[in-house]
């Protein structure tokens, strides 16, 4: 009885993991974008010089939107590199969240960006910080997509390896329950082993790494788990 109640949760887990974007980020659409002034509207086109010229006017760099991104923050979403670097230089603050709870590290991390990760990093932003509706990290939320690279960033950054978010889940477990045991999400789940991840945190049910690899049959992942002593 307690395994099938387990399992069930399990699956609800995984239920409510593929409604995800429901609750994901929500870069600016195009309405949003024609809409802006100031310096959202510099920000979202990669303006630096109206930046800086704005800023110097005295303009709020932590002004927000309907949705309490900062210019920052659509910086970020629009992939606007030189903006967001003038205005991590001119003060604005990289650790600010939206209204789902999404920093810029979280927001490059989800898109695959790794000079925005970088960036945000040096200047200031915490690897370490909890964001999200699910109490997640941005390691949490790069193990899910299987963007090897920035999972490695993120580990020479120190973010922490074994944080457990409201579903229960490590970013270890994501790789694994979120991923398709293909190359990407098998090299992010062997970069976390190899970054001294606890194999044998278990998820909600019960179920540890190495049995949720084995209930997929991932079997690189499986040889990678037992050769870490996961149980």
């Amino acid at each position: 009885m307690i395994r099938l109640a387990g399992r069930i949760l399990t699956a609800l887990l995984l239920m409510l993991a593929a409604a995800l974007p429901a609750f994901a980020q929500v870069a600016p659409t195009e309405a949003e974008l024609r809409a802006y002034d100031g310096l959202h509207a510099a920000a979202a086109r990669g303006d630096v010089a109206e930046i800086e010229k704005r800023i110097a006017a005295g303009e709020d760099k932590e002004a927000r939107d309907g949705r309490q991104r900062t210019p920052l923050h659509v910086a970020a979403y629009r992939k606007q590199h030189d903006a967001a670097r003038a205005l991590i230089r001119l003060g604005a603050d990289p650790n600010r969240l939206e209204i789902d709870r999404y920093d810029i590290i979280t927001i490059a991390a989800v898109a695959n960006d790794l000079p925005m990760l970088r960036l945000a990093i040096e200047g200031g932003g915490n690897p370490k910080a909890v964001t999200s509706r699910y109490d997640g990290t941005a390691l949490i939320a790069a193990a899910h997509l299987g963007h090897v690279e920035v999972v490695r960033t993120l580990i020479a950054a120190k973010a922490p390896l074994d944080h457990v978010n409201n579903l229960r889940w490590t970013a270890l477990i994501e790789s694994i329950v979120l991923g398709d045991g293909g190359k990407n999400h098998t090299e992010t789940l062997r970069a976390l082993v190899e970054a001294g991840a606890d194999v044998n945190i278990p998820d909600g049910s019960g179920s540890t790494p190495l049995a949720l690899a084995r209930n997929r049959d991932y079997r690189e992942m499986i040889a990678i788990l037992e050769k870490a002593g996961a149980k």
